[in-house]
């Protein structure tokens, strides 16, 4: 397993080891004694999946405070974009994103630690998420981040007429009204 750092720290990338042969493949998709060897100390304790089609956009998502959670993505089948913008107002990356294309080909995973808003954009027909969390939901300390707020311009690689988003994504504020604790 390799952890590769992103241009904003502390947000990484995994790249498994991939065995392949004429029956398959395998991978370890989670270690916990290689993770705390690299500094990722999170305690997972639910496994959460999603399932969507092309052009959905779930996201920016996060919890503040003391029910923040850290996630470890992971897409099963097909390709999204996934998307961490830096909500750690001490951090010199403060108000910046990182987007990483996550497939079940490349079978990369992108580990994203508490302060950032998470979310991700389905490229391929449809998509399977797995992603693991160290927190369970709670509807009180859940934020938000409208999709589409100029201020940080993430580039979705959808077109307009493509984009789906929910109805409580919609009404999500923009960066500048997040009002996050971190």
């Amino acid at each position: 397993m390799n952890i590769e750092q992103t241009p904003i720290k502390d947000l990484v990338v995994i790249n498994p080891v991939v065995f392949e042969d004429s029956r398959g493949y395998f991978f370890e998709a989670y270690n916990q004694a290689k993770f705390e060897q690299n500094g990722i100390t999170y305690q997972f304790i639910q496994d959460n999946q999603s399932f969507s089609k092309r052009g959905v956009i779930r996201g920016l998502h996060l919890q503040d405070k003391p029910f923040a959670q850290a996630k470890l993505v992971r897409v099963l089948q097909g390709e999204i974009l996934d998307v961490a913008v830096d909500l750690r107002k001490n951090s010199p990356t403060y108000g910046q994103y990182v987007s990483v294309v996550l497939s079940a080909e490349n079978k990369k995973q992108l580990m994203v630690p508490y302060g950032f808003a998470h979310g991700f954009s389905v490229l391929s027909e449809t998509a399977s998420v797995l992603y693991k969390v160290d927190q369970v939901y709670h509807k009180d300390s859940e934020r938000g981040i409208r999709y589409d707020d100029p201020a940080l311009a993430i580039d979705w690689q959808l077109l307009p007429e493509e984009i789906i988003v929910s109805d409580k994504d919609l009404v999500l504020p923009d960066f500048a009204n997040c009002n996050s604790e971190f």
